[in-house]
């Protein structure tokens, strides 16, 4: 799996955990606030929540480019096969 799929998912756990958290104890996430309130707290969460999104997605496009890479080199490797005879064809000489 990519890097970027791992890291996504860390950051959409911590916007989880800064949403909870703030939602009870604001003080908390926003130190430097004398009087925090909960607003900036869900617009830090749904920042975080947005990055984590765009970092997964990002994340699967790389992903899927790998594959499609890996595929296609794996095509180019195999030898083609040889034609199959039907059983019981007759061959022609060609004049």
């Amino acid at each position: 799996m990519n890097t970027l799929i791992y890291y996504s998912i860390n950051v959409f756990v911590l916007s989880v955990i800064v949403l909870i958290v703030g939602m009870f104890k604001p003080k908390w996430i926003l130190l430097w606030m004398d009087k925090p309130g909960r607003m900036p707290v869900i617009i830090i969460a749904s920042v975080l929540f947005m990055a984590a999104a765009v970092m997964f997605g990002e994340g699967n496009k790389q992903l899927k480019q790998e594959q499609a890479q890996q595929t296609q080199q794996q095509s180019v490797q195999k030898p083609a096969a040889e034609v199959p005879v039907m059983p019981g064809a007759v061959p022609t000489a060609k004049p």
